[in-house]
Protein backbone atom coordinates (compact mmCIF):
# COMPACT_ATOMS: atom_id res chain seq x y z
CA UNK A 1 0.00 0.00 0.00
CA UNK A 2 1.51 3.69 -0.75
CA UNK A 3 -0.02 6.22 1.75
CA UNK A 4 -0.37 9.87 0.35
CA UNK A 5 1.72 12.51 2.20
CA UNK A 6 -1.16 13.58 4.83
CA UNK A 7 -1.68 9.68 5.46
CA UNK A 8 2.06 9.27 5.99
CA UNK A 9 2.18 12.59 8.27
CA UNK A 10 -0.93 11.22 10.39
CA UNK A 11 0.19 7.80 10.58
CA UNK A 12 3.64 9.12 12.17
CA UNK A 13 1.48 11.59 14.49
CA UNK A 14 -0.69 8.40 16.03
CA UNK A 15 3.10 6.79 16.58
CA UNK A 16 4.00 9.35 18.36
CA UNK A 17 1.34 9.08 20.57
CA UNK A 18 1.74 5.60 20.82
CA UNK A 19 5.44 5.99 21.57
CA UNK A 20 4.32 8.70 24.38
CA UNK A 21 2.05 6.11 26.16
CA UNK A 22 4.92 3.36 26.37
CA UNK A 23 6.82 5.42 27.69
CA UNK A 24 4.20 6.70 30.03
CA UNK A 25 3.08 2.86 31.16
CA UNK A 26 7.10 1.99 31.62
CA UNK A 27 7.83 4.78 33.97
CA UNK A 28 4.11 4.26 35.41
CA UNK A 29 4.93 0.73 36.39
CA UNK A 30 7.65 1.59 38.29
CA UNK A 31 6.64 4.23 40.44
CA UNK A 32 2.84 2.53 41.23
CA UNK A 33 3.11 1.41 44.54
CA UNK A 34 0.39 -1.09 44.27
CA UNK A 35 1.62 -4.93 41.92
CA UNK A 36 -1.89 -4.89 40.13
CA UNK A 37 -1.39 -1.50 39.27
CA UNK A 38 2.26 -2.42 37.81
CA UNK A 39 1.21 -5.04 36.71
CA UNK A 40 -1.87 -3.54 34.39
CA UNK A 41 0.34 -0.24 33.32
CA UNK A 42 3.09 -3.32 31.91
CA UNK A 43 -0.03 -5.08 30.23
CA UNK A 44 -0.81 -1.64 28.10
CA UNK A 45 2.30 -0.85 28.23
CA UNK A 46 2.74 -4.04 25.88
CA UNK A 47 -0.37 -3.40 23.87
CA UNK A 48 0.63 0.62 23.16
CA UNK A 49 3.96 -1.36 21.88
CA UNK A 50 1.39 -3.63 19.50
CA UNK A 51 -0.13 -0.43 17.81
CA UNK A 52 3.33 1.28 17.52
CA UNK A 53 4.30 -1.78 15.56
CA UNK A 54 1.40 -1.97 13.51
CA UNK A 55 1.64 1.80 12.36
CA UNK A 56 5.26 0.68 11.37
CA UNK A 57 4.04 -2.08 9.16
CA UNK A 58 1.98 0.89 7.68
CA UNK A 59 4.60 2.91 7.30
CA UNK A 60 6.63 -0.12 5.69
CA UNK A 61 3.87 -0.57 3.14
CA UNK A 62 1.55 -3.39 4.93
CA UNK A 63 -1.36 -3.23 6.44
CA UNK A 64 -1.44 -5.71 9.56
CA UNK A 65 -4.97 -7.53 10.27
CA UNK A 66 -6.71 -7.13 12.81
CA UNK A 67 -8.68 -8.88 15.47
CA UNK A 68 -11.05 -6.46 16.80
CA UNK A 69 -10.52 -6.87 20.46
CA UNK A 70 -13.47 -5.37 22.15
CA UNK A 71 -13.72 -7.11 24.88
CA UNK A 72 -9.86 -6.45 27.16
CA UNK A 73 -12.18 -3.99 29.07
CA UNK A 74 -14.99 -5.71 29.44
CA UNK A 75 -13.61 -9.23 31.21
CA UNK A 76 -10.74 -7.46 33.42
CA UNK A 77 -11.56 -7.52 36.99
CA UNK A 78 -9.14 -6.45 39.13
CA UNK A 79 -8.86 -7.01 42.61
CA UNK A 80 -9.10 -4.23 45.16
CA UNK A 81 -5.31 -3.67 47.05
CA UNK A 82 -6.49 -0.68 48.92
CA UNK A 83 -9.87 -0.21 51.33
CA UNK A 84 -12.53 1.87 49.45
CA UNK A 85 -12.35 4.45 52.65
CA UNK A 86 -8.75 4.67 53.14
CA UNK A 87 -6.81 7.38 51.50
CA UNK A 88 -3.10 6.60 51.79
CA UNK A 89 -0.29 8.38 50.39
CA UNK A 90 -0.23 5.18 48.15
CA UNK A 91 -3.39 4.95 47.50
CA UNK A 92 -3.61 9.01 46.54
CA UNK A 93 -0.38 8.38 44.03
CA UNK A 94 -1.62 5.41 42.30
CA UNK A 95 -5.27 7.36 41.69
CA UNK A 96 -2.98 10.06 40.21
CA UNK A 97 -1.54 7.54 37.92
CA UNK A 98 -4.11 5.94 36.37
CA UNK A 99 -6.35 9.33 36.28
CA UNK A 100 -3.57 10.44 34.23
CA UNK A 101 -3.49 7.20 31.72
CA UNK A 102 -7.34 7.60 31.28
CA UNK A 103 -6.85 11.38 30.22
CA UNK A 104 -3.59 10.40 28.23
CA UNK A 105 -6.33 6.97 26.43
CA UNK A 106 -9.15 9.68 25.86
CA UNK A 107 -6.61 11.78 24.17
CA UNK A 108 -5.43 9.07 21.94
CA UNK A 109 -8.90 7.58 21.28
CA UNK A 110 -9.94 10.48 20.00
CA UNK A 111 -6.75 11.19 18.02
CA UNK A 112 -7.99 7.62 15.99
CA UNK A 113 -11.59 8.82 16.25
CA UNK A 114 -10.75 11.55 14.18
CA UNK A 115 -7.91 10.29 11.85
CA UNK A 116 -9.77 7.28 10.62
CA UNK A 117 -11.39 9.57 7.90
CA UNK A 118 -7.94 10.52 6.90
CA UNK A 119 -7.59 7.76 4.69
CA UNK A 120 -9.06 6.11 1.72
CA UNK A 121 -8.11 2.39 2.03
CA UNK A 122 -10.91 0.13 4.05
CA UNK A 123 -8.46 -1.66 5.23
CA UNK A 124 -6.12 1.42 7.20
CA UNK A 125 -9.41 2.77 8.29
CA UNK A 126 -10.37 -1.33 9.93
CA UNK A 127 -7.09 -1.07 11.12
CA UNK A 128 -7.21 2.71 13.04
CA UNK A 129 -10.63 1.75 14.14
CA UNK A 130 -9.69 -1.50 15.75
CA UNK A 131 -6.56 0.53 17.83
CA UNK A 132 -9.52 3.28 18.92
CA UNK A 133 -11.56 0.35 20.02
CA UNK A 134 -8.86 -0.91 21.99
CA UNK A 135 -7.63 2.46 23.82
CA UNK A 136 -11.03 2.75 24.79
CA UNK A 137 -10.71 -0.51 26.57
CA UNK A 138 -7.57 0.54 28.27
CA UNK A 139 -9.52 3.35 29.65
CA UNK A 140 -12.03 1.43 30.39
CA UNK A 141 -9.78 -0.92 32.72
CA UNK A 142 -7.97 1.94 34.39
CA UNK A 143 -11.57 2.75 35.20
CA UNK A 144 -12.47 -0.53 36.72
CA UNK A 145 -9.11 -0.37 38.47
CA UNK A 146 -10.21 2.57 40.45
CA UNK A 147 -13.33 1.58 40.98
CA UNK A 148 -12.55 -1.24 42.56
CA UNK A 149 -10.11 0.16 44.82
CA UNK A 150 -12.25 3.40 45.99
CA UNK A 151 -10.93 6.03 43.84
CA UNK A 152 -13.84 7.33 41.84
Amino acid sequence: MILTEKEMTTVKDLQTQEKACIEKYQRYSCEAKDTVLKDLFKTLQNKEQEHYDSLQQVIGGTVPSCNCNDSDGKNYNPKATYDKLGNSEDKKTDNFLATDCISSEKLVSSEYNTNVFCFKDSAMRKLLADIQIEEQNHAEMLYKYKTVNGMV
